[in-house]
């Protein structure tokens, strides 16, 4: 079912459509815009509230600017839902983030209007003013603007962004869409700072009347444009009783606007292309605009609702004819308030996903024990670290492919001085629909060469309760991984057991062939396993549970017995845990017949995981294959 666009929307197929209509028909394409969004999200799933929040500023940016020309990075990218539909994609819009459709996050190889690949936050300021900077270099005129919400501002490499603007001359425009919410609310300081601005009604008031100059300032010449900067500079910094934050990082500061307002913002976005040097421009928007339910609702649930109602609002939930298995992110949830209850050394800690991790039952439970640190990884495993050079026992949630941007801090804070951190990765492996930014492929490589730290990974709900049950005695950094989605225990609230450092297991006896698997995707080599049964097939399964260290016994073990062995791992294979197998057989003097499953070597886009696993054929159908091409008994059929 195609959604049909309204009247003015199916005029537009690009930014140059849109110039050809008058300013007064603007509001109409903003209100068709945003029904075209609803439509289309509630029947095909996607990001929600987010790219609703911004469709005026979206509408107001191509009517100005002379897209593509004119470059827009978007930040975070899931705000970017209506700048796709209005730059060439309406049509194929309903393919979004479904395999093999376009991707829910701006991609340079998808369109020219996508300027930067974003998925992770905190990077567009950075990224514009790179591309500023080369087109001074160049002579060009282009304008750069980087619109950066949805809690990115809370990152650190914002503020690094932001301190060489100040200092850069150059021509970059930054859109702070401040909706005081990334997935979850916002917090920290800078969240009370824009707060403070946004509701001084006097500094509003008068912030009026400067723009009323502002926009008048051509007609009096230089002069006049000098006094206004003065004038305007202190008044924000009298009403606000403080000098201002952007301002004192050399930024020009005009603001509060109202975002919702496309008329108003339109008339700015013209003021503001004719006035030089690095500026911000502050917009306030409410997340989930125009849709009362995600507008006035729990706006975290309407960040990415699935599939709903659009007429009532209600989300469609699935009803099981029979009891499933939960989550992995709940179990940890609910886990770690649990042990905390029992322990209290424990601490929490996650960089602003405590829905996306459940950290957030611990939040409500024990709210001095948890943190919300904000869009800041780089900052949430030091802080931990921290924690624990006093005694206690931070388990830090990260999810695995947000966790690349904190390697330093891994490698020097926690691990170099061996401090009894406990990462807990999750989305690891392929995130589905999120697509390559987002997938966790290389967390077990990029830890496993790591000095004094444990990479561990569950292949079901119980062991993920008892791996972090186990990490408590242990005296130096300790990582668990799980993915996203669904494990395999509906019952899963077993009696915490330890799991010695290193020691995997034998979940099948087998002949011939030798499966090695780690983590979930173990479940998978079950299946196959139960297949290949009705086919006369015995390989045996063994579910290692730890890439470091490995359990040598059980190595030598397979070694000893098998001369073809398979190992599946839902991560890279380069450096992954196949390559730590081939490794120690070889130093070990065995030979084998070795082969890997596993993420391969490129970019693997979007779609859900078991498509994404059957394309890389470690499905259990894959795993099957693998048994069978080495078989002798398959080979004799």
């Amino acid at each position: 079912m195609l959604i049909e666009p309204g009247e003015l929307l199916a005029q537009i197929n690009s930014p140059a459509d849109l110039k050809k209509f008058p300013k007064e028909k603007l509001v109409q394409i903003c209100d068709e815009l945003r029904n075209f969004i609803v439509d289309n999200v509630s029947i095909y799933g996607g990001h929600f509230g987010a790219s609703l929040g911004v469709v005026e500023l979206t509408v107001a940016l191509h009517y100005v600017l002379n897209t593509p020309q004119d470059q827009l990075v978007w930040d975070v990218g899931h705000q970017a839902y209506g700048h796709k539909i209005l730059t060439g994609r309406r049509d194929q819009f309903h393919t979004n983030r479904i395999f093999g459709g376009i991707s829910g996050f701006p991609k340079r190889k998808e369109s020219v209007y996508d300027t930067f690949g974003v998925g992770h936050s905190s990077t567009s300021i950075s990224a514009a003013l790179g591309m500023a900077i080369a087109s001074k270099y160049k002579g060009s005129g282009i304008q750069h603007v980087a619109v950066i919400g949805d809690g990115s501002m809370t990152g650190g490499m914002a503020f690094e962004a932001m301190n060489h603007a100040g200092v850069s001359d150059s021509n970059i425009l930054i859109i702070l869409n401040d909706n005081c919410m990334a997935i979850d609310p916002n917090v920290g300081a800078l969240k009370d700072y824009l707060t403070d601005i946004t509701t001084s009604h006097t500094y509003n008031k008068v912030k009026d009347e400067v723009w009323k100059l502002l926009g008048k300032f051509s007609k009096f010449g230089s002069s006049a444009q000098e006094v206004i900067s003065k004038v305007e500079g202190a008044i924000k910094s009298a009403v606000l009783k403080q000098s201002n934050l952007f301002e004192s990082l050399n930024l020009r500061y005009f603001g509060p606007v109202d975002g919702h307002d496309v008329n108003h913002l339109v008339e700015i976005l013209n003021d503001l292309k004719d006035i030089p040097g690095p500026k911000i421009l502050h917009c306030v928007t409410v997340k989930g605009k125009g849709y009362e339910p995600a507008e006035n609702g729990n706006q975290t649930t309407w960040h990415a609702p699935g599939l709903f109602d659009k007429v009532t609002g209600e989300i469609y939930k699935k009803s099981p004819a029979k009891p499933q298995a939960p989550k992995y992110q709940d179990v940890f949830g609910h886990t770690i308030v649990e042990l905390a209850e029992q322990d209290e050394r424990i601490m929490g800690v996650t960089p602003a996903m405590p829905s996306g991790s459940s950290l957030n039952i611990m939040m409500k439970a024990m709210p001095d024990r948890a943190f919300d640190v904000g869009i800041a990884e780089q900052h949430a495993v030091t802080f931990s670290a921290g924690l624990a050079t006093q005694g206690l026992k931070p388990f830090c949630n990260i999810y695995s492919t947000f966790m690349q941007r904190a390697y330093d801090q891994v490698i020097h804070d926690v691990c170099l001085q061996n401090l009894p951190v406990v990462f807990c990765l999750d989305r690891a492996g392929f995130a589905g629909a999120d697509g390559p930014t987002h997938h966790g492929a290389y967390d077990l490589a990029y830890f496993r060469c790591i000095p004094n730290l444990v990479v561990a990974a569950p292949m079901n709900e119980e062991e993920l309760r008892n791996m972090m049950f186990s990490s408590l005695s242990h005296e130096g950094p300790y990582s668990i991984r799980y993915p996203r989605g669904n494990g395999v225990m509906p019952e899963w609230r077993m009696p915490f057991q330890q799991i010695p450092l290193g020691q995997g297991r034998i979940v099948k006896e087998g002949e011939e062939v030798a499966i090695l698997t780690i983590g979930h995707i173990g479940n998978y080599a079950v299946e196959a396993c139960e297949s290949l049964a009705a086919e006369g097939l015995n390989p045996a399964h063994y579910d290692m549970r730890f890439v470091k260290p490995l359990d040598e016994n059980l190595l030598h073990e397979v070694f000893g017995k098998f001369k073809k062995v398979i190992t599946v791992e839902d991560g890279c294979l380069m450096g992954g845990f196949g390559s730590a197998v081939l490794e120690w057989m070889m130093d070990h003097e065995y030979q084998a017949q070795v082969k890997r499953l596993g993420i391969p070597d490129e970019v693997v886009e979007h779609g859900e995981q078991i498509e994404l696993h059957r394309a890389c054929g470690f499905d259990p159908d894959g795993i099957a294959d693998a048994v069978r091409s080495m078989s002798e008994v398959a080979k004799s059929i």
